[in-house]
């Protein structure tokens, strides 16, 4: 039955910025199809434990600063060890930084880098290998932008990084498809997450942005779930190197 397809019982998904927002919504989606799930941010994510695991699910919490690499290699050894593999890895966690180009400071760029570029493709590196090390495949799952799609105003380094989460995941899907890794990425739409909280509370500028989005309105961490399960199933198996617009049709104008 195709429903079968996107059931993830058996499996272990690491989800990177987990507490709230987008990152919660897709453990939770991962753990109701079936898989267990090692969330990981910068801060405790109780909520998120307590809704995976009233889903019947195992839950392994890993607070860790993604700005450095320093704690990439205990993610996936703290996963495999406490939940026995792995077999899913979303690449959720970012930050952004607003000011106009003209004035954007070096820090600003690093730390937005870091986490949204440089972490991404290191912990795909690592769960990769364990991947290889396992013979069983992977997907990966990295959270695009629209503007991995376009420039954006005021966020040179946001536009930076996620221009390159959709360029890094198509070298992913190339070199790694070889070993059954599907690596492919979701880019949202505008969403009421703590991302878009300024966005949202300027009032033109919401505006402005409801305007065109045909969906007319601002999307939630509900919208990406769908995707997320697609993504991270065997039902995308022959889907790679791709980025996923899940949008409300902003695109499409």
């Amino acid at each position: 039955m195709i429903l079968d397809a996107f059931k993830l019982d058996g499996k272990v998904a690491v989800v990177t910025g987990s507490s709230t927002g987008l990152g919660q919504g897709i453990a939770i989606a991962l753990a109701e199809a079936g898989a267990d799930v090692a969330g990981v941010d910068y801060v405790a994510s109780p909520e998120t434990k307590t809704r995976v695991e009233s889903r019947g699910r195992r839950f392994l919490e890993i607070v860790a600063d993604l700005s450095s690499l320093e704690p990439v290699p205990g993610i996936v050894e703290r996963t495999v060890k406490t939940l026995g593999r792995l077999d899913i890895l979303v690449n959720n966690a970012g930050i952004i930084r607003r000011q106009d180009a003209v004035d954007f400071s070096e820090k600003d760029w690093d730390d937005v880098m870091n986490i949204n570029a440089k972490t991404v493709f290191f912990l795909s590196q690592a769960a990769a290998r364990r991947f290889i090390a396992q013979g069983t495949g992977g997907k990966i799952i990295n959270i695009a932008s629209m503007l991995s799609f376009q420039g954006g105003i005021r966020v040179p380094s946001y536009t930076a990084s996620k221009s390159a989460v959709m360029g890094i995941t198509r070298l992913m899907a190339n070199e790694w498809a070889k070993h059954g890794i599907c690596a492919n990425a979701i880019a949202p739409g505008y969403m009421a997450t703590n991302n878009t909280a300024a966005l949202r509370a300027d009032e033109d500028r919401s505006k402005a942005i409801l305007d065109r989005i045909p969906a007319g309105r601002w999307g939630t961490p509900a919208d990406v779930q769908g995707a997320a399960v697609f993504l991270a199933s065997r039902a995308s198996d022959y889907v790679n190197g791709y980025t996923l617009a899940v949008d409300g049709g902003w695109l499409a104008r």
